[in-house]
């Protein structure tokens, strides 16, 4: 393919991804396929000889669509939101054109300088306190990772680090080993699992304090199993804040958390990777006080900031805690301006060596839908989620489950699990909008994201009537099989 043909198939494809886009209402959101059904549809081995275009283009809506979920559907109704956008789409296609690699300042200086401005007007945004901001000589700064997963790993590998040294500063008779097999992480019981998985990778303990009726962690249950690890010799080095949780967006108590985690030589994490967008919105900002105790703070755009994956903000209060824990230096990533002071070598702040220009989808969505275009977008969701809630509280068989806050309804019938278990299956087997559950204590709850771009109230109006139109079938089997027994 040569320039001029990639002009044409360009223009093709851009067509393409916009009808798919503007029509994707009429597609099914859940695809009716089984496990294994794609292989059989294409040649064993990779052909020989070139293939056309159009041979290529041809098998999209024949192999591909028919394995996919529709995730920007507005039936689409699971998880979180994935976000999407234009202006996105657009620079995701010049950050493959331009193909840069930005390990380092020198390997594409545009890449870096972009990522840590658009990371300070989004800090700005959000109105983190300054020393998170990199400014022009702040000690903090922020970084885009692939994930929030990555970020909380990030965040503990640095947070292990500096308790170790610390720690040998202290007793320099006990060996980084020794040291290791004491230390603690934890997290909520409603946190992420990434949290977890980042404790096991990090070859670290990690315990789950209990969260309270809110689903909330409040400090004295931090304090009382902090009280109970010390006593017995172990060594608490961080807790992850969830701001947000997935199973139903609940708010771990920051003020009193955060004063906790200073005092005991804890790093606090936040991860607040769905709430997080919502904090552009000053209604919605006091959801991140305290905020001020952490030493980093991550929150995802790709999920409700209209910036299609990956791009997971983080920031840290002092980026030498980051660069302290992974700086490697060979000759051949090194260059001229590096001890400079004014470079950062983002290499540094993260898991890979290679990273791509992502900073340019945050730069275009920013400046073409404005701070007040997105705040649109986050109050239209949420008052979407309220819409779906009021339906659910107008039906005396149905029960919410916790706060409403953003926007997500945890709802389900009033019953057993069983009888929820079903009417999720019947929901999900039509096929006409798609969920996901949660356990929260010991109920299985239905989980009511409001997630595409498009979503509009007729939609939340239709599976709403779908939901309650399923309910009234199952009920009525239900009851006939349980007088049969």
């Amino acid at each position: 393919m040569d320039a001029a043909e990639f002009r044409k198939r360009g223009k093709e494809m851009v067509d393409y991804v916009a009808d798919y886009l503007e029509k994707i209402e009429k597609r099914q959101v859940f695809p009716d396929v089984e496990p294994g059904y794609l292989r059989p549809l294409i040649a064993d081995c990779a052909p020989q000889d070139p293939e056309s275009f159009e041979d290529v283009f041809k098998d999209i809506e024949k192999i591909i669509m028919p394995g996919v979920t529709h995730w920007h559907s507005p039936y689409f109704f699971a998880y979180f939101p994935a976000a999407s956008s234009f202006p996105a789409l657009l620079a995701d296609m010049l950050c493959g054109g331009i193909g840069c690699v930005g390990f380092s300042w020198a390997s594409s200086p545009a890449c870096t300088e972009l990522e840590t401005v658009m990371l300070d007007w989004l800090g700005k945004m959000v109105n983190l306190p300054e020393e998170f901001l990199a400014g022009k000589d702040g000690q903090g700064g922020g970084v885009i990772q692939g994930s929030a997963s990555e970020a909380t790993l990030i965040a503990l590998l640095a947070a292990r680090t500096k308790t170790i040294r610390r720690v040998q500063s202290e007793q320099p008779e006990l060996t980084e080993a020794e040291i290791m097999g004491r230390l603690v992480a934890y997290a909520s019981d409603q946190a992420h699992s990434s949290v977890e998985r980042a404790a096991l990778i990090g070859a670290v303990k990690i315990k789950n304090i209990p969260s309270d009726d809110t689903f909330s962690v409040c400090g004295s249950a931090l304090e009382k199993v902090l009280d109970e690890d010390k006593a017995a010799g172990l060594i608490p080095f961080f807790f992850c804040a969830t701001l947000g949780t997935t199973p139903c967006c609940s708010f771990d108590k920051l003020l009193e958390l955060g004063p906790i985690c200073n005092k005991e030589n804890i790093w606090m994490h936040i991860d607040a990777a769905y709430a997080g967008s919502a904090f552009i919105c000053p209604e919605f900002r006091h959801l991140l006080d305290g905020v001020e105790f952490a030493d980093s703070f991550n929150f995802n755009p790709h999920k409700w900031l209209l910036v299609n994956f990956d791009c997971s903000a983080m920031w840290v209060k002092k980026r030498s805690d980051l660069i302290g824990a992974f700086k490697l230096e060979p000759l051949y990533l090194q260059h001229h301006h590096q001890e400079s002071g004014l470079v950062t070598d983002y290499r540094h702040w993260q898991i890979p060596l290679g990273r791509r220009f992502r900073s340019l989808k945050l730069w275009f969505v920013l400046r073409m839908y404005g701070v007040k275009g997105l705040q649109e977008h986050i109050r239209k969701h949420v008052r979407l989620s309220h819409e779906f809630e009021h339906f659910v509280l107008q039906d005396e068989r149905f029960e919410i489950c916790a706060e409403v806050v953003l926007g997500l309804v945890c709802f389900r019938l009033k019953g057993s699990n069983e009888l929820n278990e079903a009417l999720l299956q019947s929901i999900n087997d039509a096929k006409k909008i798609h969920l996901v559950p949660c356990h929260l204590r010991e109920k299985f709850v239905l989980r009511f994201a409001i997630c595409s771009r498009t979503v509009e109230s007729t939609h939340i109006k239709f599976a709403w009537q779908h939901i309650s139109q399923l309910a009234t079938d199952l009920l009525k089997t239900w009851e006939q099989n349980h007088h049969q027994q």
